[in-house]
Order: C-alpha cells, then sequence, then structure tokens
C-alpha cells in the first residue's frame, strides 16, 4: 500500500483551507471568499504514536519513522459541481485519486464568515455535497453501461458488468450513495475498475466554534453525528481556529495548550485516527539501533505480506516472524528481556499481524 491519501472537501468557506494548514502547516492560502483554493494542495502528516518513542529508548534508536498520510485540500464544492459549475470537473477528478474523503462541514454560526447558502444547515450542506458526487457517478455508470452493452452483444463475459452497472444506476437514480448498497464479490470484482465517488469512505469533520470548547457539542453536530450513524462512519467534531493555534506552538508547548482549554488531545490526531479506523488499517513496529519505525497495513494482512511491505525481497525469502506485543517489550524491557521471559513467538507466514505487534523478520 503506497501513501495514503484523504481528500479534504465541504463547500467554500467551511474551514477546509484552515483544517489543511493546521495538519500540515503548510500555509495554504485560506480566505474568507469561494474558490479560494483551485488546484489541490497537498501536505504530508505524521500518525502520532507514542508507542514509537517508548520502543525507540528501549533500543536506543538513531531516529523515529512514523506511518504518514497524504492530505489532498480540494477546492469548494458548489450546486452544480458535476454539471461543470464552479471548478467542479477539476474538484470530482482530484477526488477520484484519493483513499477516503474527509468531509468538512460547518457547524458554527458567525456573522463575519459568510456562508454559501445564507444559512448554517449541516445536514443540507452533507447533501449539497454528495448530490454532486452522486450526480458525477450517475454520468460515469451511465456512460460505461451504453458502451458495454453495446461491446455485450458479440462478447457475452461483459453481461455480468452490465447487470451491476444496471443495479448501480438504479441505486444512484434515488439519490442514495453506493455506500449504502451491498455488493456481491463477483459485482465487487466486475465493479472494480470504476472508481465510484460515493464509494469511498467518509469522515465528517464538524468545525465548531472556540465557545463551544471543550465540549465540542452542540445541536448542529447532533445532526452531522447521526447522519454519519445511518452511513457507518464516525463524526469528529474539531475546532480549526483552534487547530491552528496549537500548529503554531513548538511541541512541548502544545500538551499544555490543550490542557489549558480542557482538551486530551488535538482534533487533527482524533481526525488521522478516525481515517485510520474507517479504512480498516493498522501499524506493525520494527525496532533496532538504526530506527524505530511504524508501518501501515489493512487489517487481516499476513506475516508474509508484512514483510513485503518492508521489502519484496524480505517477504521472497521469509523464514518466520519474531512477533512481540509491545506491552510485553515494554514490561520486559526489551527484545533480550522478552526471550528470557519466554514470552517471543516465531510466527509463521499465515499468522495474522496485529496492531502494535512488534516484529523482526528472518528471511533468507
Amino acid at each position: 500500500m503506497s501513501k495514503l491519501t484523504c481528500g479534504i472537501v465541504g463547500l467554500p468557506n467551511v474551514g477546509k483551507s484552515s483544517l489543511f494548514n493546521a495538519l500540515t502547516k503548510a500555509g495554504a492560502a485560506s480566505s474568507n471568499y469561494p474558490f479560494c483554493t483551485i488546484d489541490p494542495n497537498i501536505g504530508v502528516v505524521d500518525v502520532a504514536d507514542p508507542r514509537l518513542g517508548v520502543l525507540s529508548d528501549l533500543s536506543n534508536s538513531k531516529q523515529i519513522i512514523h506511518a504518514s498520510m497524504q492530505f489532498v485540500d480540494i477546492a469548494g464544492l458548489v450546486k452544480g459541481a458535476s454539471q461543470g459549475e464552479g471548478l467542479g470537473n477539476q474538484f470530482l477528478a482530484h477526488i477520484q485519486e484519493t483513499d477516503a474523503i474527509l468531509h468538512v462541514v460547518r457547524c458554527f454560526e458567525n456573522d463575519e464568515v459568510i456562508h454559501v447558502g445564507g444559512k448554517i444547515d449541516p445536514i443540507e450542506d452533507i447533501e449539497t455535497v454528495q448530490l454532486e458526487l452522486i450526480l458525477s457517478d450517475l454520468q460515469t455508470a451511465q456512460n460505461t453501461h451504453g458502451k458495454l452493452q453495446k461491446q455485450a452483444k458479440g462478447r457475452k463475459e461483459l453481461l455480468p458488468t452490465v447487470a451491476a452497472l444496471e443495479k448501480v444506476i438504479s441505486h444512484l437514480d434515488q439519490d442514495l450513495s453506493l455506500r449504502t448498497l451491498s455488493f456481491t464479490d463477483e459485482e465487487d470484482e466486475f465493479l472494480h475498475p470504476y472508481p465510484f465517488l460515493t464509494q469511498k469512505k467518509v469522515l465528517y469533520a464538524a468545525n465548531v466554534s472556540e465557545e463551544d470548547l471543550p465540549e465540542m457539542d452542540n445541536p448542529y453536530i447532533k445532526q452531522v453525528e447521526e447522519f454519519a450513524k445511518k452511513e457507518g462512519t464516525f463524526c469528529v467534531p474539531f475546532c480549526a481556529k483552534l487547530e491552528a493555534e496549537i500548529a503554531d506552538l513548538e511541541p512541548g508547548e502544545q500538551q499544555e495548550f490543550l490542557e489549558s482549554v480542557g482538551l486530551e488531545e488535538t482534533g487533527l490526531n482524533r481526525l488521522i485516527h478516525a481515517s485510520f479506523e474507517i479504512l480498516g488499517l493498522i501499524s506493525f513496529l520494527t525496532t533496532g539501533e538504526k530506527e524505530t519505525r511504524a508501518w501501515t497495513i489493512p487489517k487481516g494482512v499476513t506475516a508474509a505480506e508484512a514483510a513485503g511491505k518492508i521489502h519484496t525481497d524480505i517477504q521472497k525469502g521469509f523464514i518466520r516472524a519474531e512477533v512481540v506485543a509491545f506491552e510485553d517489550m515494554v514490561h520486559y524491557k526489551g527484545r533480550n528481556g522478552v526471550r528470557e521471559a519466554g514470552k517471543l513467538r516465531a510466527e509463521g507466514r499465515d499468522y495474522i499481524v496485529q496492531d502494535g505487534d512488534v516484529i523482526l523478520f528472518l528471511h533468507n
């Protein structure tokens, strides 16, 4: 799996670029007018993992390498984007290239920040964006269906794909996203070449005002939480203004500042970890004098596949994996202590790697 990419979407003026700036400290332009973001800004963010510092101390590692995630700040969407309104077509093409969608929704009142719809209504905002994605998918599905239907006259093997596309069209025609439609394994395979936007995992980021801290709870957020629940995903409340202030502080001052406003961790950390969760990702860890490192893999990956994440040669020459639970590594003060306590496990190529496994791969 190459670098994971999350596309930040939402209507203009909901706090997308402010969130992106805080995430990446990349200084993307952030202004109070629509289409401030035209070409997507891209930033790479470390996934905070306190386990790495602990392992690094035990191994006297020269460096720590965190797992990372790529965030793409995509132009604010407007009604009619699927018909090319605003920067519609560019916007939709940029979303196509992402693994997941981080949908920023405005959940605060502020007369000084223009709302493109003239009033604060998070569900209407979500549905506006969603409808554009549905219409874009519908266009893709209808065009593909038309082409394949003609080809299927001479190639009967295309008929199951045509049938799967008909199921897709019928669902999208009801203004429903493909996330809410179940497919068989075969249908999934037939539709795999067509990356539908509404099939991507979505995480809702509810942007609140500083007055809502530290509870980050208001009637708007409750609406978004209910909506997210129906879609089988999460709503993560955050305050873009606060996150921007935190991002400007030195790492040592950040925790102190968070505690002063009654928070335990940044909204950004919560958003990144929730993104990992909706994408079904975990981290396994490696540690030694050279480096301590987190590696991102999907849940359910075998030891041999995880070895390939480090290097294909390690996967090819795989002999076994020496696996230690992170807690045992800490309790017995390193690999030698773990070995003496008999807590080191030798696992074969089909072992399913767990989050926080500290692994040493032995290979030819």
